[in-house]
């Protein structure tokens, strides 16, 4: 999307220099990379990047409204509320369609966002990787509101390990060393000296949790959570000592499961801009739009693009018995926009936030990229194809 800077890497391109760099993430990283990383970033453009921002920040005025908690208190499953939930979201990913206006100019247009952390320490390891193999300039980079890596971790810091010792906090996770994100742990472990332990390890000790490591007790202050529900629905006879809804235990959670639910596609009806396509909730609807080939549904809570029907009828949506699970949303049309040497390629963004405990509002710091030549971005919709998968975007 910046020609100049473009028509350089690609001409410095190759395969060869790819599997290299493949090669480097296998050495810094042994097994732990388990999803496909795309051949190149994303070269975003000042005007893009500006629209980027300015549909962050109309979103956040929604977030950061005083009626935004009971607007989204039926978002959350009453057997799945956690308690001691916290003001407001400690992360915030949106994620945005790269599209074309009736103008020509290109533009986002939202497609989900979360209330729950994304591949923060990858997506600052990435852009260094890609520095190694390839021309990319210096006037280019993933940062906001930070300059540095240094400044970036440091952020992070604040917002994960707080004033804790970082052996008493940990990444909780569901088996985390087969999770496809674990290198995002590993390097989340190196950076911040947060331990990844599986929910089945932790133990309880009155109101104190702790873990066991190389036969020491170790109590945990802090939860670094990236552990959905969905996951656990996954294994009914999983036995745990702590489960996500006790209300007796002595821990602070940083991401709070609630914000899970509540920054979420339930929150997308609640929201206006040029760039947030019309969402409905399925149930609140009296009639269906007439144009409904022009309108996707989404589960309200699934993800990675799980149980997303692009094509439906209104018998499709008469069929369905838990309408209030579901929102109608208007398609978007990408628009295939990053140069590979055998066409062009769609792409996604997620602008990635923080939200320290303090502070006013969430503070963008990073994002993460997707290229796909598939009907949707997610990994089922690319296999066998290259030029395609996660990334980062260095902005002009």
């Amino acid at each position: 999307m910046i020609p100049e800077i473009r028509r350089a890497y690609n001409a410095g391109f190759s395969p060869q220099r790819y599997q290299e760099m493949l090669a480097a993430i296998a050495q810094d990283l042994p097994g732990q990379l388990d999803f496909r990383v795309a051949e190149t970033p994303i070269f975003v453009p000042a005007a893009l990047r500006d629209k980027l921002v300015s549909a962050g920040e109309s979103i956040i005025d929604v977030l950061t409204a005083d009626n935004f908690k009971a607007l989204t208190d039926k978002a959350v499953p009453p057997h799945q509320r956690v308690p001691n939930e916290n003001a407001h979201t400690s992360f915030l990913a949106i994620d945005y369609a790269i599209c074309r206006n009736a103008q020509g100019e290109l533009e986002p247009q939202l497609i989900e966002l979360q209330g729950f952390p994304s591949l923060y320490a990858f997506q600052d390891y990435l852009p260094d990787l890609f520095r190694r193999f390839f021309p990319v300039p210096d006037s280019v980079s993933q940062l906001f509101n930070v300059d540095s890596s240094a400044q970036y971790f440091d952020a992070l810091r604040q917002v994960i390990v707080g004033e804790e010792d970082p052996e008493h906090v940990i990444l909780l996770e569901l088996f985390p060393e087969k999770q496809k994100t674990r290198v995002d742990f590993e390097l989340t472990r190196r950076a911040l000296g947060v331990e990844p332990v599986c929910i089945t390890r932790v133990r309880k000790d009155g109101r104190q949790l702790y873990y066991e490591k190389e036969g020491r007790r170790i109590d945990i202050k802090r939860i670094y959570n990236r552990l959905i529900f969905d996951e656990l629905e996954h294994y009914p006879d999983l036995k745990t000592e702590f489960s996500l809804t006790d209300d007796d235990v002595d821990v602070t959670w940083v991401g709070h499961p609630n914000w899970f639910f509540r920054i979420s596609k339930y929150t997308m009806p609640l929201l206006s801009s040029p760039y947030i396509p019309q969402s409905y909730y399925l149930s609140e609807l009296a009639s269906y739009p007439s144009d409904l080939e022009n309108f996707v549904l989404k589960p309200l809570f699934s993800f990675a693009g799980s149980g997303v029907r692009l094509d439906i009828t209104a018998a499709d949506l008469d069929a369905i018995s838990d309408k209030h699970n579901y929102l109608l949303q208007r398609k978007v049309q990408y628009e295939p926009v990053v140069q590979s040497p055998d066409g062009l390629v769609k792409c996604e963004i997620r602008m990635l936030y923080v939200w320290p405990e303090n502070a006013a509002k969430p503070l963008l710091i990073t994002n993460l990229g997707r290229l796909s030549r598939g009907a949707m971005i997610g990994v089922d919709f690319n296999k066998n194809k290259d030029w395609v998968g996660g990334t980062v975007c260095l902005f002009e």
